[in-house]
């Protein structure tokens, strides 16, 4: 497996727990999802709940950027959650780690695989809240699968540049802890479905996978569906797609653009500190009416498959941390 810090690929290079408050369980009235944290500066807004943490809404003078979740509604298809330790699948949630033969939980039972990490159903505690920031944190003990003990913390952000998030996991056990993050954010242009949306990927090869969801090689994007190099209508592609070798700017930001057809408006993502990997999800699978109504766009630390595959997987030595950054800067023509 790789070691912090070291990529290594097989594919060769190119129902919420009420809080306790000390007598009586506090319950937030109306909503499935815990307490609302809601940031504002200037024309930007967004919402954070305590359930795994997730970013509910994010708009930009009045506009929405992300297309969330109501107040009062349940988190579906991965709608702006935080995965940790894994982001995406592990096949058969079976990976060796140390010489140690361990088996996860299969969450996404349907294609036999455990998805998006153990954090997503848990109570994050509020640890800061102010108008435009919110801090929230939760510890992830030693389990079935995956017997390590983390802390992690989540930093959301919003100022005249747009919204920032910090991913940031310590390891507070005794021994190596095998890890990766993402998030699971969908982004809408107000367009009626995502085809119509121009978007933007900075990435030089694609991850292909199998039926499952799992990569079985790593190609150039040259010559395919999912060359978006260059701004262009996503039209009738389909994508549940991880990208790689992602190009970066100045700042070390690799920032993919969605825009609405008439160039009017839209959103930069950009990827900072600690993301390896893109994964883009047009929605195809889920349900009317949300199907193919955004565009999941979601930095990863490592690809599908990771923990089995040992590509770009953060060995947490105990006392060690690691943060993924990542935030959107949404414009105006």
């Amino acid at each position: 497996m790789a070691c912090r810090g070291v990529t290594t690929s097989r594919f060769g290079r190119v129902s919420l727990a009420p809080t306790w408050n000390g007598s009586h369980p506090r319950r937030v009235h109306g909503s499935q999802t815990g307490r609302q944290l809601t940031l504002r500066h200037g024309d930007h807004t967004a919402v954070v709940v305590e359930l795994g943490a997730a970013l509910r809404s994010y708009a930009f003078g009045g506009r929405e950027v992300l297309h969330g979740f109501g107040p009062d509604d349940p988190v579906t298809g991965g709608h702006g959650q935080v995965l940790v330790p894994w982001p995406n699948r592990v096949g058969a949630g079976r990976y060796r780690w140390r010489g140690e033969d361990l088996q996860l939980p299969l969450t996404e039972p349907e294609h036999g695989n455990a998805i998006h990490g153990l954090l997503r159903w848990t109570t994050w505690q509020v640890v800061e809240s102010g108008t435009g920031h919110a801090v929230l944190e939760t510890g992830l003990w030693p389990q079935p699968g995956y017997p390590f003990h983390l802390r992690v913390r989540a930093r959301y952000a919003v100022d005249d540049t747009g919204l920032e998030v910090a991913l940031t996991a310590w390891n507070e056990g005794e021994k190596a802890a095998p890890y990766g993050v993402g998030q699971h954010p969908y982004f809408t242009v107000g367009t009626n479905t995502v085809d119509d949306a121009s978007l933007t990927v900075p990435a030089r090869t694609w991850l292909r996978t199998d039926e499952r969801g799992l990569p079985v090689a790593e190609e150039p994007v040259t010559g395919t569906p999912y060359d978006f190099r260059e701004p262009r209508a996503i039209g009738a592609t389909r994508l549940d797609t991880p990208f790689g070798s992602l190009v970066r700017d100045a700042r070390g930001r690799a920032v993919v653009r969605l825009a609405h057809p008439s160039g009017e408006h839209g959103a930069d993502v950009w990827l900072g500190e600690g993301t390896e990997y893109l994964q883009l999800y047009t929605g195809d699978t889920l349900p009317e009416p949300e199907r193919r109504r955004a565009v999941a766009i979601e930095p990863m630390s490592c690809p599908p498959n990771a923990f089995a595959d040992g590509v770009s997987v953060v060995a947490l030595e105990p006392g060690e941390q690691h943060t993924m950054r990542w935030g959107v800067t949404p414009w105006r023509g």
